[in-house]
C-alpha cells in the first residue's frame, strides 16, 4: 500500500514516549503510529458496532434482511 506524508502536531509527553518507545524497540516512529491507529481503528469498529445494534434495539434503526438485500441487487 503506497504511504501518504502527513504532518501531524503531538503533545510535548506523547512525542517523548513515541519517540522513547522508538528508540527502545529499534523501529520507526511512524510505524508505531501506524500500528496504534490500527488498534484504535479496530477499537472504534466495534464501538461503531455496538451503537448502531443500539439503534437496531431502540427501534431507531431497522435491518433489511439478507433475502431483500438480494432481491433489490436483482441476485436473486
Amino acid at each position: 500500500m503506497p504511504a501518504v506524508r502527513m504532518n501531524i502536531s503531538l503533545d510535548k509527553e506523547i512525542a517523548d514516549e513515541l519517540e522513547s518507545i522508538a528508540k527502545e524497540l529499534g523501529e520507526k516512529k511512524s510505524h508505531i503510529i501506524r500500528d496504534a491507529l490500527m488498534y484504535y481503528f479496530d477499537y472504534l469498529d466495534v464501538k461503531i458496532a455496538e451503537e448502531r445494534l443500539k439503534r437496531v434495539e431502540e427501534g431507531k434503526e431497522e435491518l433489511i434482511p439478507f433475502e431483500e438485500v438480494k432481491r433489490r441487487l436483482g441476485l436473486d
